[in-house]
């Protein structure tokens, strides 16, 4: 029998947040993927998953005993234009688990049915976005990037229909909350200040506990998300990953990367580099995505406006704005600290920041493959320059970069042993190729799950070279022409 213990607070506190509802039936649920060591974390036995009553409720079909499954509310900006109300539109937030380490989980599904957020859709998924947000979670946690996890992805047995019949699939997900800043947008836009009071001191009590009782815990509040979202954002950029579609609805207080829809790494180093099919204006480019992010917390300032100054919120607007004002600073902090580790620096200060540039123009003139061309440098501050030539070339400006990096390494202790240890930790050699992404996928669809396995495998070590997984290092040959992504639904 499933045996869950879900402690429930989110449905216990925040009453008006949320409508109760269940999943639709699945016909014929089967395991597709189960991630093993996720469940033994979360407490959860892998084979009662893998049964009837477990494939059961992770398709949404039927609930345990202690589940108290709901659908989300909340609103969001969605590429700049503001909806007062989203929500789950095909999701359900089954309950909360407190892991083996103490932490409070939520554990939501995606893909199973219709909801009263639906807004004319099915509330179904299809296999390829189950498995890429699989895909893509795992390889961001692999990389030490706080995320969403997959717990399981199932099939349903039922046909989906978009431009062509497709399976249906659901994703089981496992994340540190799912409130976002479109959840306090939601009880803005409704003038409700109590609810919104009642949801702040939630967020605090779950992710900012040390916050609790202080007079001034909204302002230090604000302050402590920022931190998060641009620490989040620069570990996005220190690997080339491009989000596609940052709305404030997919903005988490938690800091976690929440929602792969039109996500991508980028192969040939792109400022620009766009993938989305709905980003025609290109909004949420690689580049802009640390600005991106300031405007979201702008919108979420907005909102704690009255709760900082319930007598006069205007009154609050200089304070919110001095401590949105130090974002920027915050995420160049951030970011030198993660690229200075990809150069091999221990101590990376303003003055480096040119090196960080000046490789960066190095990979934007060659249009050179961002990750290969940082793992090349390990070897590259050994004498070995075969994989940094094979990826930019022999020019002058390399030369030239090559002869400054060398010199300001001069300065770093423990010599080029050391500098080489501390870039192999920072560089990975293996990322969720776009191309790979696809061929997995398309390999699914056939019925063959052995590419998914392979590419999740080599993804579990990112910063492991190993002997036989050479073609997954490569990036996509030149036949796979320009990649566009899609958010799923």
């Amino acid at each position: 029998m499933l045996s869950i213990r879900f402690d429930n607070s989110y449905a216990r506190e925040l009453e008006g947040l949320y409508i109760p509802w269940h999943g639709a039936p699945a016909p014929a649920p089967k395991m597709l993927l189960l991630n093993t060591a996720l469940a033994q974390d979360l407490g959860l036995d892998p084979v009662a998953l893998a049964s009837r009553e477990g494939l059961a409720m992770l398709s949404g079909s039927a609930m345990p005993e202690g589940a108290e499954p709901l659908a989300m509310a909340y609103a969001g900006h969605q590429f700049g234009g503001f909806s007062p109300q989203l929500g789950d539109g095909r999701a359900l937030l089954l309950g909360e688990l407190i892991d083996r380490q103490g932490q409070r989980r939520d554990l939501h599904l995606k893909g199973s049915g219709k909801t009263p957020f639906s807004r004319g859709g099915d509330g179904k998924a299809t296999l390829g976005p189950v498995l890429r947000e699989y895909i893509l979670g795992e390889a961001m946690h692999a990389l030490g990037i706080p995320t969403t996890r997959a717990l399981a992805a199932v099939t349903t047995g039922e046909t989906v229909w978009r431009e062509t019949a497709l399976p249906g699939a659901v994703l089981a997900r496992v994340a540190s909350s799912h409130l976002r800043v479109g959840t306090f947008q939601f009880f803005l836009a409704r003038g409700e200040t109590e609810r919104l009071r009642r949801l702040a001191d939630y967020a605090i009590r779950r992710h900012f506990p040390e916050l609790e009782g202080s007079d001034d815990r909204y302002l230090a509040f604000l302050y402590a998300t920022i931190e998060r979202q641009m620490a989040l954002v620069a570990q996005w950029m220190a690997v080339g990953f491009v989000h596609g579609v940052m709305n404030t609805d997919n903005c988490a207080i938690s800091g976690e990367t929440i929602d792969y829809g039109p996500c991508a790494f980028i192969d040939s180093y792109d400022p620009n580099a766009v993938f989305s099919s709905i980003d025609r204006q290109g909004r949420y480019a690689y580049d802009r995505q640390p600005v991106l992010a300031q405007w979201n917390l702008a919108r979420l300032a907005e909102t704690l406006l009255p709760l900082i100054n319930p007598e006069n919120p205007e009154a609050a607007l200089p304070q919110a704005q001095e401590v949105i004002e130090e974002a920027p600073e915050i995420y160049a902090r951030e970011w030198r600290a993660r690229m200075g580790a990809k150069l091999g620096l221990g101590q990376c200060v303003a003055s480096d920041e040119g090196l960080i540039t000046g490789f960066l123009s190095l990979l934007a003139a060659d249009k050179a493959d961002f990750t290969r061309s940082f793992a090349a440098l390990a070897p590259a501050a050994e004498g070995d320059e075969i994989l940094l030539k094979d990826c930019l070339g022999d020019t002058l400006d390399r030369a030239e970069w090559l002869a400054a990096w060398r010199k300001r390494l001069e300065s770093e202790m423990g010599g080029a042993g050391a500098v080489a240890a501390r870039m192999a930790a920072a560089n990975p050699v293996y990322i969720a190729r776009n191309h790979l992404v696809e061929a997995a996928l398309a390999a699914a669809h056939s019925g063959d799950m052995a590419p998914t396995h392979q590419l999740l495998e080599a993804l579990s070590q990112p910063f492991t070279r190993r002997a036989g997984l050479e073609a997954l290092e490569q990036p996509a040959p030149a036949d796979f022409g320009p990649y566009t992504t899609f958010c799923g639904t």
